[in-house]
């Protein structure tokens, strides 16, 4: 009778343990590109211990081409949070991402991560000063899917340059190497600074940065596109760039798909959100200076660019929503 009592007990054990397993949701994380920041993101919410121990889900990260690659499978399901640009949110849900009529309805705002500006990278002394001054060129443009290429496509296709320059579609990393060996006159960031891509592009050339927010402002892209916010590059970001230079940003955000429970958006926000998440983030990399509880909702108008309703849960209780 002993016997078939130990037995029966380790078996309830199993059987708990089976259902424990089975009752904890697993998400994928959209990632980004090797050594890029939204990478970063993937990763640092991964490892971060009340989300790696939580009950409830377990998150894995998983790379990805970027923003526009992001969009396109949170929107499907296939992961379930995501880091994309509000711009490309923006443009998903009203259907106006480039040859893409579709409308991404599935992905909704989680909270605002970082301002991710726009960086022209050229040779001191090369003689581009505008962006009009690439047609001819050979400019490394970002890895195709990313945020950083929907980006670039989009403002040289706004400047009248798009199909005048020889496109290179690579990461920073690998453009910054081919910058170095003089095989690209220019290449394209939209990512936080500093940029180790940009950092090591100066080690081996006397660079410059272009004033872009000068050609945004003059050609109407403000006006166009008006989710972009206005900034500069501060003097010392990189060796050699000793002046401000203004750009324009958007804004990456954390997103989730719509059908994500509430209760686990809401738990993840809890965790990364704290002020031992917070710091943990810090941690990661400089870039999440500017992530905090105040800026949460920074770069998203519920009106344009709905809140989960985990999210919304989260900020109304942080005092941020109203």
């Amino acid at each position: 009778m002993k016997r078939i009592l130990i037995l029966a007990l380790a078996l309830a054990v199993v059987l708990g343990m089976s259902f424990s397993a089975q009752a904890k949701k697993r998400y994928v994380f959209g990632g980004g590109p090797a050594g890029g920041t939204f990478q970063v993101v993937a990763n640092g919410v991964q490892v971060f211990g009340p989300i790696k121990n939580s009950p409830n889900f377990a998150i894995k990260a998983q790379s990805s081409g970027g923003s526009v690659e992001n969009l396109r499978t949170t929107n499907a399901g296939r992961v379930a949070f995501s880091t994309v640009y509000a711009g490309h949110v923006f443009l998903g849900r009203t259907g106006q991402m480039k040859n893409d009529p579709n409308k991404y309805k599935n992905v909704m705002a989680v909270g605002y991560l970082y301002g991710a500006p726009a960086q022209l990278v050229v040779r001191k002394g090369s003689g581009i000063k505008s962006t009009k001054d690439l047609a001819g060129k050979k400019v490394g443009v970002g890895n195709a899917g990313s945020g950083a290429f929907a980006n670039c496509e989009l403002f040289f296709t706004h400047m009248g340059v798009w199909d005048k320059i020889e496109r290179n579609a690579m990461g920073y990393n690998d453009a910054a190497q081919a910058f170095g060996n003089e095989q690209l006159d220019a290449f394209w960031l939209f990512t936080a600074f500093p940029s180790g891509a940009v950092i090591m592009a100066a080690q081996t050339n006397d660079i410059e940065l272009v004033d872009l927010a000068a050609d945004a402002q003059a050609s109407g892209y403000f006006e166009k596109y008006p989710y972009f916010g206005k900034l500069s590059v501060p003097a010392g970001t990189y060796r050699g760039v000793e002046a401000d230079v203004p750009s324009f940003f958007d804004s990456a955000l954390l997103v989730a798909n719509a059908k994500v429970s509430a209760d686990h958006v809401y738990e993840l926000m809890s965790a990364i959100w704290s002020d031992a998440g917070l710091k943990h983030m810090l941690e990661q990399k400089k870039t999440f200076k500017d992530m905090s509880v105040a800026n949460g909702i920074k770069g998203i108008d519920p009106n344009v660019i709905p809140l989960h309703p985990g999210a919304i849960k989260f900020w109304k209780e942080k005092g941020v929503l109203k």
